[in-house]
């Protein structure tokens, strides 16, 4: 990936080898950008493969001395810590028809045939520019580019919102969700070629059984970072086959997050798509799974989305679990003021003496959609594009989201509102 300069050698990698030999170092020395377990199912646009092939045990190659810790301190801010990496996070890309008509009216403006999602997403770019990496979800099938479109209950949206997400620095997203088969097989794959074609990686559905074993791990420069994610449930719908769609489903996970640390990830990542439309706390669903997820050791932090809501964020046993992402864009609704609101977060990890990864810091940025024209619009205390609905709406935001976000004790256990501006 062009976001991630050069290979990074683990400084525990002597621990690595021993685990695991060959078939770990033979990801270590080739794998640039991102590392996919054979079977991860990635099609690079430009036809390179990111599959590691198997090397037989007894193929294994010397040892080799693990080097001094190179500092990389990453992008975010000051950080103690030789190794840090960063990663923002949003939630549902839910695409409506008023969505679509914006993107035709923006593109024209632009002199541009077709679609245009960037300026919607624009306002994400300086955040995501802070981070390292930035994982986005996809949550539903996309169409061909000329349509046909469609949107609730049952979507196929224009595809141009996964290169709108690609060019404002997304490298991934996430794509089991509720409406992951709205449009069967056909939809579940043109999304996954959709999301090859603009360079994005992704996990949570497959074209192949073989896939979906598969380990998406992203690299930055400084750790190599996995991404687990499943959903609750798909409204009631059934693919043609179980393994398309990865479902909640803690021991499953788990079982996947140990095979990433076998594979040499630093961090991994859960990602739940689950709890209450429009609610403002997890249910017991999500926090059973996200603290079975955390209990099993191999957890290095939890989010969420689907509610369409902002949802609290808590530490758990030293994790931080963000429950709900609410919209990282959506049409404005008139019903559930939740609904037009959202969250990014960004957590910065580092590497202690030892070797192990911890996120040392979580911040988030509150949001709003705002219409005429229809954008994602941050109401943080420096958001750098001024009033998005006006100072007392988004004062209002501002405050509805910093009560639910803290209302698990967040703040207390460090938490903070993501100030861009106070960083180097």
């Amino acid at each position: 990936m062009g976001e991630s300069q050069g290979c990074y050698r683990k400084s525990t990698a002597g621990r690595a080898v021993a685990a695991l030999g060959a078939a770990v170092l033979l990801l270590i020395v080739s794998a640039c950008g991102v590392i996919a377990e054979q079977g991860a199912g990635q099609r690079p646009a430009d036809g390179a493969s990111t599959t590691a092939a198997a090397v037989p045990p007894s193929s294994a190659a010397p040892e080799v001395p693990a080097p001094s810790p190179e500092p990389t301190p990453g992008k975010g801010p000051a950080c103690a810590a030789v190794r840090c990496t960063s990663v923002l996070v949003t939630g549902d890309m839910l695409v409506h028809a008023q969505l679509w008509d914006q993107a035709r009216a923006d593109a024209a403006a632009l002199g541009k045939p077709g679609l245009d999602f960037t300026p919607l997403l624009e306002g994400q770019r300086a955040y995501i520019g802070a981070s390292d990496l930035a994982i986005c979800h996809q949550e539903t099938p996309v169409a061909d580019p000329e349509g046909p479109f469609s949107a609730y209950p049952s979507f196929n949206v224009p595809p141009q919102i996964i290169t709108a997400s690609k060019d404002v620095g997304y490298q991934a997203c996430t794509t089991a969700s509720n409406h992951t088969i709205d449009q069967g097989t056909n939809g579940l794959i043109r999304t996954l070629d959709a999301l090859d074609a603009a360079g994005l990686k992704h996990t949570g559905s497959y074209r192949t059984e073989a896939d979906s074993q598969g380990i998406l791990i992203l690299q930055t420069n400084a750790a190599r970072i996995a991404v687990i994610e499943a959903a609750y449930g798909l409204n009631g719908q059934y693919p043609e086959q179980a393994w398309q769609v990865d479902m909640l489903d803690a021991p499953a996970m788990i079982a996947k997050a140990k095979k990433a640390r076998a594979l040499g990830a630093d961090i991994v990542l859960g990602v739940m798509h689950a709890g209450d439309e429009y609610a403002s706390a997890p249910n017991a669903q999500q926090q059973d799974t996200a603290h079975a997820l955390v209990d099993s050791g191999e957890f290095t932090m939890i989010y969420g989305h689907h509610t369409h809501s902002v949802l609290p964020i808590e530490n758990y046993k030293g994790t931080w679990i963000v429950y709900g992402l609410g919209n990282g864009v959506t049409e404005l609704s008139p019903w559930y003021v939740v609904n037009n609101e959202g969250l990014l977060v960004r957590a910065q990890f580092s590497q202690d003496e030892s070797g192990n990864w911890r996120a040392s810091d979580l911040a988030w940025v509150p949001s709003v959609i705002v219409r005429d024209p229809y954008r994602w619009c941050s109401v943080a205390a420096d958001a750098p594009q001024g009033p998005c609905a006006g100072a007392e709406a988004d004062a209002a935001t501002r405050l509805r989201t910093r009560t639910v976000v803290e209302s698990m004790g967040a703040a207390a256990a460090g938490a903070r509102e993501l100030i861009i501006s106070e960083e180097r």
